[in-house]
């Protein structure tokens, strides 16, 4: 089985190390770039041009500085290069609108930021079901 390659955007550095903790707790995901911005997560996959190592899923913190999570998915899904990896919003403001527009920008997946360790388990669960990768 193939590790998935992950890259997340928070700009909550205790999200992030929560999230860099679950993710190195699997066997079967790595994370291989971890950024406090979208803008970031756009600069890295344009320096990155050799496809094989870009990730397999993006995962996107909705609220964070210079480009918010919808609009680094519109960034991301523009570009030919990288608009086939699935993205993944999470956000602590959840609501209806915001979802559709995310959805409607073409995040695979939006959803609600867990509170417990058991809501992050199953959170990347549904994660792993993004990605087909052999």
């Amino acid at each position: 089985m193939q590790t998935k390659r992950m890259l997340l955007a928070d700009d909550d550095e205790d999200d992030r190390l929560l999230f860099a903790e679950f993710i190195n707790e699997r066997e079967d995901m790595e994370l291989i770039h971890c950024t406090g911005n979208g803008l970031e997560v756009v600069e890295y996959l344009k320096n990155t041009p050799d496809v094989n190592n870009h990730p397999h899923l993006i995962i996107l913190d909705h609220n964070m500085p210079k480009m918010n999570g919808t609009q680094t998915l519109a960034a991301l899904k523009s570009n030919q290069l990288f608009s086939h990896i699935p993205v993944a919003i999470y956000t602590t403001y959840s609501h209806t609108k915001l979802k559709q527009d995310c959805f409607d920008a073409g995040a695979a997946m939006v959803t609600d930021k867990p509170s417990s360790p058991v809501g992050y388990h199953k959170m990347f669960d549904e994660f792993m079901k993004l990605i087909s990768v052999p």
